[in-house]
């Protein structure tokens, strides 16, 4: 009998990636596709849908190289969170996509400012209901879709269904479940909005024309994603509420689970539902970004061997690269602190360490003050869960075990998802 497998689909900043796990959740394929940079012009960040899809055929073509087709039994996509695009009653874009990062809607979120409850992930000019906006939809818009709602539709060939996680930014209400009243204030077509599933639900099979592009079964259903930032929390394993993921990426995003939510925009603190529960975090804009500033992948590889954890600089940071942060301070002119800076790049480097880890512990405090679970244990993604002494500084001051990621890919938790989808489990 042949193996029964599930597909996750992770479409990132720089690439797709997919990976196909069994029954018992084990990796046993997975295929990467480089995508090119989005096209920026100061706030305005865009890119052709199109290369999404070239990049997706390329990576499945690349996993069913190394599975047995017809045991892919389901499918589920994760994407950037806020990336907008409108399409046609076909599908069909009817414009570039406005990336997540794409911060144009500056006048549209005024204007959501005054309608939108203060809980309302909404807010802020890169929100995918702020692009809404700026788009001006006509009546040839059929769909406002995310990437991932758009990448499932070309996989089923059905449109119009989204994901909880997704459509937050949309201005969806996850307590209440729908789409709030306050979306006809802002003249808002309320017919091209997703319908909304829960992540891990199936919502279609896959069309006949992708079936027989790729030679998979007919039955081959296609599952509700989520977001990359949430598939990659579901990837490390933390299921628990009080179990935190802090992603140690370009940035530092933390989130722990909680058994019910908190909203405190002021302070950049949001929640989304995962499971029956809630996930609750906000995001520095600290991180890895500002250690790439300063110094190369190369410098920082030699330097990690060099720290001394056990050993403090005394030096107190706030490492930025620009002006302005999000959580656990939220001000948008706190200036960056990085100095004084020694004669000794190592020092400087841990420095810098020391501070992310201190933000990181202040932000878990905050949440805690704020009525979520202060962490009972800690998982790290991203590329500095690499750094054993990052990771000793942390756990000195959060003062709580520091455990193991399960895995770290995105595409992991969708394919996840896949299996929940198929197999009708509640839960992660």
């Amino acid at each position: 009998m042949s193996q029964t497998l599930f597909v996750g689909i992770d479409l990132g900043t720089s690439g797709c990636r997919a990976i196909a796990i069994n029954g018992d959740g084990q990796p046993v394929a997975q295929a990467t596709t480089s995508i090119p940079a989005p096209i920026r012009d100061g706030k305005r960040v865009e890119q052709d849908a199109s290369i999404w899809w070239q990049a997706v055929q390329e990576t499945i073509h690349g996993l069913l190289a190394q599975v047995q087709v017809e045991s892919i039994k389901g499918i589920a996509v994760d994407g950037t969170s806020g990336t907008l695009l409108l399409v046609d009653d076909k599908g069909e874009p009817l414009a570039p996509a406005l990336m997540y990062n794409d911060g144009r809607s500056q006048a549209e979120a005024l204007r959501i400012d005054k309608v939108a409850p203060q809980q309302s992930a909404a807010h802020g000019a890169t929100s995918a209901l702020a692009k809404l906006l700026h788009l001006q939809s006509g009546p040839e818009v059929h769909y406002a879709l995310h990437q991932a709602d758009w990448i499932s539709g070309k996989l089923s060939g059905q449109w119009g269904s989204s994901d909880e996680n997704n459509c937050l930014k949309l201005g969806f209400d996850a307590i209440n479940n729908g789409w709030p009243a306050w979306l006809e204030q802002l003249g808002v077509n309320q017919t091209i909005l997703p319908k909304v599933y829960q992540p891990g639900t199936a919502v279609a099979t896959i069309s006949p024309k992708i079936a027989q592009q790729f030679k998979l079964s007919r039955a081959t259903q296609i599952i509700a994603g989520t977001t990359d930032s949430t598939a990659a929390f579901i990837a490390t394993g933390a299921n628990q509420v009080g179990e935190a993921v802090t992603s140690l990426g370009s940035t530092l995003v933390m989130k722990v689970i909680s058994d019910r939510p908190i909203f405190s925009p002021r302070h950049g603190v949001y929640s989304q539902p995962l499971a029956g529960r809630w996930l609750v975090g906000g995001s520095s804009n600290s991180g890895g970004a500002v250690l790439q500033h300063y110094f190369s992948q190369q410098q920082l590889t030699e330097m990690t061997a060099q720290l001394k954890p056990d050993h403090a600089t005394g030096l107190n940071y706030y490492p930025l690269i620009n002006p302005g942060e999000r959580f656990p301070i939220a001000d948008s002119r706190k200036p960056p602190c990085l100095s004084p800076r020694p004669e000794d790049d190592v020092v400087f480097f841990q420095a810098m360490l020391e501070s992310m880890a201190r933000i990181e512990q202040q932000g878990y405090q905050l949440l805690a003050e704020l009525g979520a679970p202060y962490p009972s244990n800690v998982r790290s993604a991203g590329g500095g869960s690499a750094n054993p002494a990052w990771t000793k500084i942390r756990q000195t001051l959060l003062g709580i075990p520091m455990l193991e990621a399960q895995h770290q890919q995105a595409a992991y938790g969708s394919a996840l998802l896949a299996r929940q989808g198929y197999l009708d489990k509640p839960g992660i």
